[in-house]
């Protein structure tokens, strides 16, 4: 039996929302903000998740055992806009208990 997990997102104008993200549906850190609507519709997860546009660009704010950034990711936040050394694309982050009390900031619109 899952359960959700909370995590905390800070929106795009500076305000924290803290959210109940369900382990057992397959999601990761993109749909969920697109679920919750806290990114303005058709600027976040414009790619459907295919790590190929670095709209869903995150900050990892806190220390959560996250996955090794793939090459595909890598490759794509190299290109982005706004980068910086905590940057993740939230559609590479996947729901999972180990993921637990995860913060992040989406970053500011390519």
């Amino acid at each position: 039996m899952s359960k959700d997990i909370t995590i905390k997102i800070t929106d795009r104008n500076g305000v924290q929302h803290e959210v109940q993200a369900p382990t057992d549906m397959n999601m990761n850190l993109m749909e969920v903000i697109r679920a919750f609507e806290l990114a303005e519709e058709g600027t976040i997860g414009i790619c459907g998740g295919m790590a190929m546009c670095a709209s869903c660009q995150c900050y990892v704010l806190n220390e959560v055992p996250l996955p090794e950034k793939s090459p595909d990711e890598e490759a794509m936040l190299w290109e982005a806009y706004h980068v910086q050394e905590n940057s993740r694309l939230g559609c590479q982050i996947h729901i999972n208990q180990e993921i637990e009390g995860l913060e992040v900031q989406i970053a500011p619109e390519q």
